[in-house]
């Protein structure tokens, strides 16, 4: 939860301050979670609407039907809500209609096969693969419209986005509104009270985790139903600095190049899921657990770490305990003295190739493409936007105050959102949630992986 644009580290870090006032999956973005979990209450939203109108650069008034597909999991509907009627509100000419909910991608699915999408889609959510939709001719071509496009301020869109929008064929088919970092949370309470080290390394994390085991907490919990979080957050980063701090591999990866996954950086990166897996770190009840489960053991304390995105703490608002203070890094994987790596995902919005109304989904993307909006969807969904922002009146939690110091850090590696091959992706999650119980060897998990990527490239 995307072949990916790099980006500059300090834009990311501000924007994810900026737009993280409180707290992926199924793929969302490629990345985001399955989860249908709301959000909790958030303070009033100030209103973007004063802004909003058709597009900035047109005085043509919208009319007829206009049809919006959004899923709904832990970032919740508020904003959609809200910026759904306030685009209706600014276009009274429209007749916007509402299709979301958790379930959203499956029960529009007939429609979508069947040529009759709705005008405008929010790409999150088990279920979506912007990759697999591009393939199958279901999104607009974007390219030329993106070049020049601009929101309801009159900046272009190009300029504002932290993470530009990924090209297939060099071509521009969605547009990254969600920016989200995976990485590794711990309660800083808990370390406090026992004394424990917050890491900074493998080497630290690996001590640590031998205090907190010999306190009868298990050191390492994942979610082994969706085992892309335990990719994502600790086996991609893990990739990246044992080939160099250089994410071109994940990359080739991406590209389903066989070589790619037999690079001696992958065995490193296995052996260290091995290491953890030897020293009895990881729960055992990892294997067959889902993402909402396993972050309940993490807040109950049964367990010390877990991998996972920035979403964690606005989906598991309900059940955060009193006193939880959220720890985050980007990454633990790296050597000591080695540079923090931050494996970023995006959940994307696009237009439909068979829209009835293109022109009203064009200018719904300039209307949600701008910071008031930006921060808008930060204080409904308690997630970061992909939209630069100012961090100057940002009160942020601890986790995003961790995550800004090591992500304005010239030495952090950002590594740019990367989709893979569907079949590739799976092959991969089975292959590492195979590794953590010890059921196949690092050189078995290569094997399998290479055999699929050769497969279908």
């Amino acid at each position: 939860m995307r072949n990916r644009r790099k980006i500059g580290v300090i834009s990311l870090a501000i924007l994810l301050v900026a737009m993280l006032l409180a707290a992926c999956g199924q793929k969302k973005g490629d990345t985001a979670s399955p989860s249908a979990s709301q959000p909790a209450a958030s303070p009033p939203a100030s209103s973007a609407s004063a802004s909003a109108s058709a597009p900035a650069d047109s005085g043509t008034k919208l009319t007829g039907d206009f049809e919006v597909q959004y899923f709904v999991g832990g970032y919740g509907d508020k904003w959609w809500n809200k910026v759904i009627d306030d685009f209706a509100k600014a276009n009274p000419g429209l007749n916007v209609i509402k299709s979301g909910g958790p379930q959203i991608n499956e029960q529009m699915k007939p429609r979508w096969i069947g040529g009759n999408p709705p005008d405008f889609i929010y790409i999150d959510g088990a279920g979506l693969n912007d990759r697999q939709m591009v393939e199958d001719g279901q999104l607009e071509d974007l390219t030329d419209w993106f070049k020049t496009a601009k929101n309801v301020d009159g900046d272009l869109i190009g300029d504002i986005l932290a993470q530009a929008p990924q090209q297939y064929g060099g071509k521009i088919y969605n547009i990254p509104l969600v920016l989200n970092s995976w990485g590794i949370f711990w309660d800083k309470a808990l370390f406090k009270e026992k004394g424990w080290t917050e890491p900074q390394d493998f080497q630290q994390f690996l001590q640590v985790g031998d205090q907190i085991k010999a306190a009868g907490i298990n050191p390492f919990i994942h979610t082994g139903k969706y085992p892309y979080y335990i990719n994502g957050a600790f086996l991609y980063p893990a990739i990246v600095s044992a080939n160099n701090n250089d994410p071109s591999i994940l990359q080739d990866m991406a590209a389903n190049k066989p070589e790619a996954f037999r690079s001696p950086a992958v065995l490193a990166a296995l052996n260290k899921i091995v290491q953890l897996r030897d020293k009895g770190f990881i729960d055992k009840a990892s294997v067959q657990i889902n993402h909402t489960d396993s972050q309940m053991l993490f807040l109950q304390h049964k367990d010390a770490f877990i991998p996972n995105g920035l979403w964690l703490p606005n989906e598991m608002s309900k059940d955060i305990p009193s006193g939880f203070d959220f720890g985050f890094i980007p990454s633990i994987t790296q050597d000591p003295g080695g540079k923090v790596v931050a494996n970023t995902s995006t959940a994307t919005v696009a237009v439909a190739a068979k829209a009835k109304n293109k022109e009203a989904a064009k200018a719904f993307l300039q209307f949600i493409f701008s910071k008031a909006q930006a921060s808008q969807w930060a204080e409904l969904s308690g997630a970061p936007s992909n939209i630069k922002g100012d961090i100057s009146a940002s009160n942020a939690p601890n986790y995003v105050k961790d995550a800004a110091k090591y992500l304005t850090d010239p030495n952090t590696v950002v590594i740019p959102t990367i989709t893979y091959n569907a079949d590739v992706d799976k092959a991969m999650m089975d292959a590492t949630l195979a590794l953590t119980i010890g059921k196949i060897t690092p050189e078995e998990w290569v094997k399998r992986v290479s055999d699929a990527a050769a497969k279908v490239k």
